[in-house]
């Protein structure tokens, strides 16, 4: 039997009432009193333990956000090629209906003058812009075929390495 089971034994032979001595000793050394402060000492996080926790998500976080950085990045040069193409096609698509290339870009959203046989809209302004928001580089005759048409990376400037480097119809 344990102690606490034994005093309140003695309690209940007393008439139900247990002698002074059994309470002080049940209230200062029975297991039932030391769960009851262990457990008040346990409720919480200590403040160090809260630091380690925010250091370690705080460092985690930079970790993602580095990533993710990178992979944005590696989209939108992904994403600002495959829109070269495209609108390269949308090009290649006026000079058939109207016997040569465009001018300028603009002439693909609304009719020039000079088209015989504009069956467009060819492509909308959004399509005119790569996915960092700056213009693509056209130039018509152009020094590689037809017409150059030049997606000039992040930068938008020509020139550049990585996700600045320029792409080019003709490549």
């Amino acid at each position: 039997m344990t102690m606490w089971m034994l005093k309140r034994q003695q309690g209940t032979e007393n008439g139900g009432r247990a002698s002074r001595s059994s309470r002080v000793a049940a209230a200062m050394g029975s297991p039932l009193h030391a769960r009851s402060l262990g457990a008040n000492r346990a409720k919480g996080f200590t403040l160090l333990e809260m630091l380690a926790v925010i250091v370690l998500i705080g460092i985690i976080g930079a970790v993602v956000v580095t990533q993710v950085g990178k992979n944005v990045d590696k989209g939108k040069y992904g994403a600002g090629k495959a829109q070269l193409t495209t609108l390269s096609q949308k090009i290649e698509n006026y000079a058939l209906d109207n016997g040569s290339p465009p001018a300028q870009l603009q002439d693909l959203m609304v009719k020039p003058g000079t088209a015989r046989n504009w069956q467009g809209p060819y492509a909308k302004e959004s399509e005119l812009k790569d996915p960092w928001g700056h213009a693509f580089g056209y130039k018509y005759p152009g020094d590689h075929g037809n017409f150059d048409l030049i997606f000039y990376g992040q930068d938008g400037q020509p020139g550049g390495d990585g996700y600045s480097a320029d792409v080019g119809n003709w490549q």
